[in-house]
């Protein structure tokens, strides 16, 4: 009597070929801003940072790119996923297409700089009595 093989087993580390799961393990890292290092073979192309814009999977009209404004991934680009756990438990992610590789990490410096050096909203001290605010019309308007 044949069974199905058990679903695979990750922890911390792991190669994952399925499309399912190399989404569920990106998505994380969407609307993140991430470093990247394209390889060929073993030479560094280029890298970055970018902010991941969106991660898609069953559409092939969609590209993957990388650019230090957006990124794009389309799991369908690439034939596995391996990642690993770094000592500060942040993945690192590398996505491979034969020789080519693409490794991913997040930007936990920038992210917490952004978070302190990001515009605020105004914050409203309901205790502190009121706010004044003057709302100025058009010119030349009323008189």
């Amino acid at each position: 009597m044949a069974t199905e093989p058990p679903a695979k087993f990750f922890v911390n580390t792991g190669v994952v070929t399925s499309r399912v799961d190399i989404r569920h393990l990106l998505r994380p890292i969407a609307k993140q801003t991430v470093s990247y290092r394209y390889f060929r073979g073993r030479d560094m192309v280029t890298h970055g940072s970018g902010w991941v814009e969106r991660i898609v999977a069953d559409d092939p009209q969609v590209s993957t790119y990388f650019t230090p404004i957006a990124i794009t991934i389309n799991v369908d680009s690439f034939e596995h996923l391996e990642f690993e756990t770094r000592p500060d438990q942040l993945l690192v992610y590398t996505l491979v297409q034969g020789d080519e590789r693409v490794v991913i990490e997040f930007v936990p410096s920038a992210v917490e700089d952004d978070a302190r050096s990001a515009p605020r909203q105004l914050e409203l001290d309901p205790g502190g009595g009121f706010v004044q605010m003057e709302l100025l019309g058009p010119e030349g308007f009323g008189g």
